[in-house]
């Protein structure tokens, strides 16, 4: 690892502490990442834990669409009517895209997982048909436009960092660790030594997203 690689790990490292928020999260988003349902494994794990640890906690984990306009447009009609300085969202990958997304449109809280930066230029290969990792049996057609769709919906610069907490690996194989940490200067980032773009060890991680989120 090279020195910057280092100083940047320790810099991120360092940033891992919760900022203070004077409303509970009561109503929760979770928004999974490309080629992925509510049917993954984080999305199922963390259902759970919210139905068993904060059963009065209001959860989505809405199938999103291919289309990532028409994915945004169908999330923001579903919660139109929630208060937005008590929710908050979580998202994986492309999820973790969207959701810093939103949370600069709606000024909420957000937790992201090994976020894609600018899926715009990674998806650009996936352009056709393709499958869903945990059920190859279900397909989506990935079209030209939905890359100007992303490109359209980029942040150039989170607005306020105390409003994030990420959790990122550097054993990603997908996405490149350094850049998802340099896209949320001050941000609250838990950067693990290794783990995976699936983030294998999730669970591990719930006690310090809760913690961060103040659910009600």
């Amino acid at each position: 690892m090279t020195c910057l690689s280092l100083e940047k790990e320790e810099r991120h490292q360092s940033a891992l502490h919760y900022y203070p928020f004077t409303m509970p999260t009561t109503h929760l988003l979770y928004l999974h990442g490309f080629r992925s349902s509510p049917a993954s494994n984080k999305a199922r794990l963390m259902a759970a834990a919210v139905a068993s640890r904060h059963p009065d906690v209001v959860w989505w984990c809405p199938a999103l669409a291919a289309s990532p306009k028409a994915a945004m447009a169908e999330v923001l009609q579903g919660i139109a009517h929630w208060p937005k300085e008590k929710m908050a969202v979580v998202g994986s990958s492309l999820g973790g895209f969207y959701a810093t997304w939103l949370a600069e449109r709606l000024g909420c809280k957000a937790v992201l997982l090994n976020p894609a930066v600018h899926p715009a230029r990674d998806l650009a290969d996936y352009i056709g048909d393709n499958t869903l990792w945990h059920d190859p049996a279900q397909s989506f057609r990935f079209d030209p436009v939905f890359v100007n769709e992303l490109l359209a919906q980029e942040i150039a610069g989170i607005s306020r960092p105390e409003r994030y907490y990420a959790v990122i690996a550097r054993g990603d194989e997908v996405l490149d660790w350094l850049e998802m940490t340099d896209h949320y200067p001050g941000a609250a980032i838990k950067l693990l030594p290794a783990g995976d773009h699936a983030l294998s060890d999730f669970e591990a991680h719930l006690d310090e997203i809760f913690g961060f989120l103040a659910l009600a």
